[in-house]
């Protein structure tokens, strides 16, 4: 046995500390934080709240020009012509509305004009002082069509300053102009700004009373020209003209600045020379006017009727051949990210690109040596014939609601609101109510559609995991 000073191994006691049980706290789970919605939906919100408060205001006695009630509808009409930007009317903006009513639509025309999300994320970074988050900036960018999220906030002050520049030489252009007819300064000052905003952002709302557009002014060039250069401006938007500036030569242009300038002076030449040749001998229209005054007028009614919906000719008085041409330039609009509605110029030059290529034997999109994505081919075709489909929904439906109108005018109106253009026949303020709500919803989904149908699809969009077989179809 083994010892150690007289003890054994096992004499040694060991005290062991008895330890005491402790309570250990779990929190509960605690609640995933919602996703905030798409930007989408909020695109979409904030409209609707903006057409939604312009409504209550214009229903308002002190909004109309008798101090009577408007009714809700043609208030609603109103607003969301006025909000996005569309144009037409039920009731005479001149006569109807008082000049509070007048400067709500402005205002309106805009808040639509320049985006809902725009204008909220340049409120919070110049007066609030606070830092945009990742998702405003994202909002911002889906609003201004801006392909660096990076500068989003530098670019949407740029959008601000570019606004009010080429707003504020439109309003002294045309003051100009108004006063060598009005004898006072006051309403000529007035003129000048309602219209040079509404033309900037592609509204076609005017004062000029008994729902004549500018057919008064169709002789002179100092009141069509500004207007016509501030509806290719704001048709064009500030991501296009931005570009073209910064750059200044083609060959450093990207390739959406060039088809789009390219398409968009294509369809400006085109629709000039079509609108001359079936009115030139209209007495209705060109066939009275001097040469250079035909010219003018074609030129001036290609333009704004694409977008804008101004009008120096008589619309209800263009040749049939004339209205259809129209309609295919409305449907077209103007640029993505600017004040203009339709399926816009990027949507139609990318398809014009596929189809070129397409017959030319080449395996992808091709333009000016660059390659255009499968995926934004799929995207633009997506987006024009769901337009088309809507478009000649709302036709149908307007058919059926609004007896003694004719095929041809029905199709002109619902492309003109589908397309926010707001140029019409003369049949709108002779819409009964349910086919004023008809156009209502064109009018909001020309002016949402393609954008949060385009944000959808890039949201749902995923990576490739796998591809099915491929099995071939007949076509033609």
């Amino acid at each position: 046995m083994v010892k150690r000073q007289g003890r054994r191994l096992g004499d040694v006691r060991v005290r062991v500390e008895r330890v005491r049980p402790e309570a250990y706290q779990i929190d509960t789970e605690r609640r995933m934080r919602r996703q905030p919605p798409p930007p989408a939906l909020v695109l979409v919100v904030g409209f609707a709240v903006m057409i939604l408060a312009g409504t209550v205001v214009l229903t308002l006695p002190v909004s109309s020009a008798g101090g009577d009630w408007t009714r809700p509808i043609d208030a609603l009409f109103t607003a969301t012509s006025a909000v996005c930007v569309t144009g037409l009317v039920v009731v005479d903006t001149a006569t109807y509305w008082s000049p509070f009513g007048q400067v709500v639509i402005l205002v309106l025309i805009q808040a639509g004009g320049f985006g809902f999300m725009t204008g909220s994320t340049l409120l919070l970074f110049l007066l609030v002082g606070r830092r945009t988050g990742l998702r405003d900036r994202i909002l911002a960018q889906e609003s201004t069509g801006v392909r660096d999220l990076g500068s989003v906030t530098t670019v949407i002050k740029r959008v601000a300053l570019f606004t009010i520049i080429l707003e504020g030489i439109g309003v002294i252009a045309l003051t100009i102009a108004f006063l060598a007819r009005y004898e006072d300064a006051a309403k000529a000052a007035w003129h000048g700004l309602f219209h040079a905003i509404s033309a900037f952002n592609n509204a076609g709302f005017d004062l000029m009373g008994d729902f004549r557009s500018l057919t008064g002014f169709a002789n002179d060039p100092f009141v069509l020209v500004p207007i016509g250069l501030l509806i290719i401006f704001g048709g064009l938007g500030f991501a296009i003209v931005g570009d073209a500036f910064a750059k200044r030569r083609w060959s450093r242009f990207a390739l959406e600045t060039k088809l789009v300038l390219l398409t968009t002076a294509v369809l400006l030449v085109a629709g000039t020379a079509a609108i001359a040749a079936f009115e030139w001998t209209n007495p209705a229209t060109l066939g009275l006017m001097p040469e250079a005054q035909r010219i003018l007028n074609a030129g001036f009614e290609a333009t704004t009727l694409r977008t804008a919906g101004f009008s120096a000719l008589p619309t209800a008085e263009l040749a049939v051949a004339s209205l259809f041409v129209v309609m295919a330039l409305m449907f077209i609009g103007g640029a993505s990210g600017s004040t203009a509605g339709g399926i816009k110029v990027n949507t139609f030059s990318i398809l014009l690109v596929a189809i070129i290529s397409t017959a030319r034997g080449e395996p992808s999109a091709q333009g000016f040596g660059r390659r255009i994505p499968h995926i934004l081919i799929y995207r633009a075709l997506s987006v024009a014939l769901l337009s088309i489909a809507i478009a000649f929904s709302v036709a149908l439906l307007l058919e059926l609601t609004t007896p003694g109108a004719t095929f041809v005018e029905v199709l002109f109106e619902s492309i003109s609101a589908f397309g926010t253009v707001g140029a019409s026949t003369g049949i709108t303020r002779e819409l009964p109510d349910l086919a004023r709500l008809v156009v209502i919803v064109a009018m909001f989904m020309g002016r949402l559609g393609p954008l949060t149908l385009v944000l959808a699809m890039t949201a749902r969009a995923r990576p490739v995991r796998s591809r099915p077989a491929v099995e071939t179809m007949r076509i033609g």
